[in-house]
């Protein structure tokens, strides 16, 4: 196999386990699965935090940008797409939560969700390789 080959399926695993893992986040949001605790739950621990009012609303949106925005960058679809809607909500996730932490994960900081930030812009820069779920040229 040559070098793009391997391009190719490098740029696959990082779709799939990166956008997959998004995919079960947003479905914990919307439907409390995977333990998740679905929109009201998400809600309550959203206002509990500061962001209010209508908790729910936002955990709904944050769901959708999680589960769509995975599966998009996932399956190669409109990858670039896909990628904004995760970083929108990791940098959401920075300011919300974990800046006030400084960097490292150990602390709650914002290091992992840097990393993902990193992850999808680089993918998303250099294009979702040849294995996607449509063809696109």
């Amino acid at each position: 196999m040559d070098h793009q080959g391997l391009a190719d399926i490098g740029l696959l695993i990082i779709r799939l386990v990166v956008g997959l893992t998004f995919v079960g986040h947003g479905a914990q949001k919307l439907f409390g699965w995977f333990g998740g605790a679905g929109p009201t739950g998400t809600g309550a621990w959203l206002e509990s935090i500061g962001i209010k009012p209508a908790g729910k609303i936002w955990a709904i949106l944050a769901g959708l940008f999680e589960f769509v925005g995975g599966l998009l960058f996932a399956s190669g679809v409109l990858t670039i797409v896909g990628a904004a809607l995760i970083i929108v909500i990791m940098i959401d996730a920075i300011v919300t939560v974990h800046a006030r932490n400084g960097y490292w994960i150990e602390k709650n900081g914002f290091e992992y969700n840097l990393v993902l930030i990193a992850a999808v812009l680089g993918v998303a820069l250099t294009g979702p390789g040849q294995y996607v779920l449509l063809y696109q040229p």
